[in-house]
This record gives structure tokens, sequence and C-alpha cells, in this order.
């Protein structure tokens, strides 16, 4: 049986780019924008479900009101924590960080941002959260509301990436894009 997941990745956020991980910022009109944009004569969908976070929350709920469905929360769709890097841009890790940022860009999950979440561990938590959406609503389509690092993540997984290319998925603000999961944990794109 088949998991059809639809996840919207949120859109702009007030403290603007950067590493944002765990930080929880708020969306800009611009980010509720992308959003409403996004998922205009899309679905329908069985539920939502949404990072706590509340640049995932906040439209989650509006969502939820509008179209009238049940909506959960998943702490472990949270954004991968950054650590001593949370609010940093590129160009200022660039600074700071060099010798770091590099590793980190040529393959995540051998360096881990100092006092950070480690990419394995990220990888195992969003896996055991998208089972355990399987096991409850397999059948069903849901649209899931979520971070860049996590759709690139089941992105890279669905495309059979290497893991030194996770960092090369792009997911822009406020995009969609659609997964199916497979018994067995199989991730893969529509045709």
């Amino acid at each position: 049986m088949t998991l059809w997941l639809d996840m919207l990745r949120h859109g702009e956020t007030e403290q603007g780019g950067g590493l944002r991980g765990s930080t929880d910022d708020a969306l800009t009109a611009r980010g509720w924008g992308q959003m409403r944009d996004a998922v205009l004569a899309k679905g329908p969908w069985d539920a939502i479900v949404t990072s706590p976070l509340q640049r995932c929350a906040r439209y989650a709920e509006s969502l939820m009101q509008a179209l009238e469905l049940p909506l959960v929360y998943e702490k472990d769709l949270q954004e991968l924590h950054f650590g001593a890097w949370e609010c940093h841009s590129p160009a200022q890790l660039m600074e700071t960080d060099e010798r770091g940022l590099g590793l980190f860009w040529s393959d995540p999950y051998s360096f881990t941002p100092p006092g950070g979440e480690p990419v394995l561990a990220f990888r195992e938590r969003v896996l055991a959260a998208i089972d355990r959406l399987y096991q409850a609503y397999a059948g069903q389509r849901l649209l899931l509301i979520t971070h860049g690092g996590v759709m690139r993540l089941l992105l890279a997984q669905a495309r059979g990436l290497p893991r030194e290319q996770l960092l090369q998925v792009e997911v822009r603000h406020g995009a969609l894009m659609a997964l199916q999961i497979e018994a067995g944990g199989i991730l893969r794109e529509p045709m």
C-alpha cells in the first residue's frame, strides 16, 4: 500500500537566510504568500502533518481551519539542529569557520557543526517519523509542512543519491514536492 506525501517547505522567515535549524522564527508576509501560492488548487489531502516550529505550524493551523482537516504535529520532522552555526549565513561561516563549512558542504554526514546534530542522527529520526506516518496513514494522501533539510534528505533517499550529494538537492522556500512511501520504507518520486 502507498502513502502519498506532498511536502511543503515553509516560506521566507523574519530572520532571513542562513542556517535556521531549530531557531523558531516566524514567517514574513512574503513567506505566507509563498506557502499559499504553493498549495492553491492542490490536494485534496486526508490530513496535515507539520513540524512544530512556528514557521511551519502557524501556516498548517491556518490551512487546517480553512480545509477542515486533522492536524498532527511531528517533532521528529523538525530541521537539523546546527549548533553554533544556528542563525549564521554561509558567508558569515566562511569568515569564522571556513574549514568546517567546506567539510560540511563536501560531506554533511562526515562533519557535524560544533554542538550540532549529526546528519546520521537527523536521518534516523526523520526516517523513523516517515515510517510512523506510513504505519498510520498508508493508503491516504498527506500534506507535510516541513523544512528544507527534511525535504532534501527524503528526496535524496528517493533518488538514491550518494550521501555527499545531500546538499545538492534544491528545495526553495514554498516548494511543494511529492513522494510516494511504500512498505519497507521505500521512497519514490511520482512519475
